[in-house]
């Protein structure tokens, strides 16, 4: 089956799901409604399947999850498409370079160590995004910035009030500063970026340094819209953003 799928020509001006068959459309979607479980609610999430656009909308499990609420997992087949070739993503224009061609390029270009400070700012207490750009183990075999050298990066942790983590990059002198955010209930997120933001404009030093923030609702728009040089979302290793931080320096001549 794998080798008829690879010779099979997609049209990528109408791209639609695939499981078994190429276009047969089907797709996965699991959600939580506020009803309580039975056979009643497995016809009302089969419902909203179909008022999804979804064709055979069939629920392949569900739980009760006590309190009124249960949830699904639903597959049907999905009738849309979109056109592959029309999409434009706002992304950060850089070649990404690895942890050794980053230490040559500081090495290079800017002949002195680069100070990084990162935080989960705000109320925010995961520090899973945050620690694996920073720390030196890194995640999934990308070893995180501690481990680069002509990086010096300070991870100040979670709950890190901005007011604080600015102080932090002043006393310092540092070169760019990375706010990460998880929660993002009620756009939290975008309120506590924001306020970052409006900090460091008030301090006087938006123009000295390099503002990227990351997390898994955080895009390279969003983040530009919030006033931020970069955003990173899923997918992102330290040898990203410190590609991107160190090509930004030389580009704005904070070197």
């Amino acid at each position: 089956m794998a080798g008829d799928i690879a010779t099979t020509k997609v049209d990528l001006t109408r791209v639609k799901p695939y499981g078994d068959t190429m276009n047969d459309g089907m797709t996965e979607v699991t959600f939580t409604l506020p009803v309580p479980y039975g056979p009643e609610a497995d016809e009302a999430a089969k419902q909203i399947g179909s008022k999804m656009g979804l064709d055979e909308a069939s629920v392949a499990f569900s739980k009760d999850l006590g309190q009124g609420f249960t949830f699904f997992v639903m597959y049907g087949k999905c009738q849309h498409t979109v056109d592959f070739t029309t999409i434009k993503v706002a992304k950060a224009d850089v070649e990404i370079m690895s942890r050794e061609e980053c230490q040559e390029y500081i090495l290079n270009n800017i002949k002195r160590n680069v100070i990084i400070v990162g935080a989960t700012s705000g109320t925010d207490a995961h520090t899973v995004g945050i620690d694996a750009i920073m720390n030196m183990k890194g995640f999934h075999g990308h070893y995180g910035l501690e481990r680069y050298k002509g990086i010096e990066a300070i991870n100040m942790g979670s709950q890190v009030p901005n007011e604080v983590l600015i102080a932090k990059a002043i006393e310092l002198n540092a070169d760019a500063i990375i706010v990460s955010q998880i929660v993002t209930q009620k756009d939290v997120h975008v309120k506590n970026l924001t306020n970052l933001v409006e900090l460091i404009e008030a301090e006087g030093i938006r123009d000295k340094i390099v503002l990227c923030c990351g997390g898994p609702r955080i895009s390279y728009e969003l983040a530009q819209e919030l006033g931020y040089d970069a955003g990173f979302g899923s997918h992102t290793y330290a040898e990203d953003v410190a590609s991107f931080i160190l090509t930004e320096m030389v580009r704005r001549n904070l070197i």
